[in-house]
């Protein structure tokens, strides 16, 4: 909800910056070549500015989370100990037995210990949701 209302903004920011520099455009001019190649100039100026603007956008809502999530799942993984409560990817609940380079073996509810590749994990869970 938060994420569309605020991309919302965004676009109609745009959208009121592209009319706002449309509008910006010289229209008095007395040589006709010259109203042409001023006119091109500026609507050209104008849509490299409106693709910056995009690709900032791009960035700032796409690129950056990503990364911002990648390195957190990095960390979890990396700190991962004996005793952690974890949820692999296809939904398996364990606790940590032994943790080693690429894998990490898992002892479930019913006793049964199973290893999983590290890659294969997706959250780390709080002692409340045993």
């Amino acid at each position: 909800m938060r994420k569309s209302i605020r991309l919302t903004g965004i676009v109609a920011a745009l959208l009121a910056f592209a009319a706002l520099l449309t509008s910006c455009t010289s229209s008095v001019t007395t040589d006709t070549t010259t109203a042409t190649s001023g006119s091109s100039t500026t609507s050209f100026l104008i849509m490299i500015g409106f693709i910056a603007v995009l690709f900032i956008l791009m960035y700032f809502l796409t690129i950056r989370p990503q990364r911002k999530r990648q390195k957190e799942q990095a960390s979890m993984l990396n700190n991962l100990q004996r005793g952690d409560r974890i949820v692999t990817i296809g939904g398996m609940i364990g606790t940590v037995e032994s943790v080693s380079e690429d894998s990490v073996v898992l002892k479930t509810e019913g006793g049964t210990t199973m290893r999983f590749l590290k890659s294969a994990i997706a959250t780390k869970t709080t002692g409340e949701n045993k």
